[in-house]
């Protein structure tokens, strides 16, 4: 006899789905973007402009950025809407709208 039960296989998963299913579950999307658009600076900047910049946070659409010194900071405030717009691309919505950059 069998007992009446079947098993069934499931076809495997990514964890990175799984991952997102639990947060969004939990309602944690918000932070998850803003987890995934604080460590994305460093791989869209590069490592040169990365070893000059901290990321702070990201807060209400707002992405705060400390610079170590005011000529990376004019460099940067003139690509911020690039900058921004790489990020939005990577995120696939538009988590940043302004980058502050001290």
């Amino acid at each position: 006899m069998t007992g009446g039960f079947k098993k069934t296989r499931k076809a495997p998963r990514r964890i990175s789905l799984i991952v997102e299913e639990v947060f969004s579950g939990l309602g944690m999307d918000d932070a998850r973007e803003q987890y995934r658009a604080l460590h994305l600076w460093r791989e869209i900047v590069g490592e040169t402009i990365a070893a000059e910049t901290v990321v702070e946070r990201l807060s209400d659409g707002q992405l705060f950025i400390r610079v170590k010194n005011s000529v990376w900071r004019m460099e940067l405030n003139f690509r911020k809407k690039e900058l921004a717009g790489k990020i939005n691309s990577f995120l696939g919505k538009e988590a940043v709208r302004e980058i502050v950059f001290r």
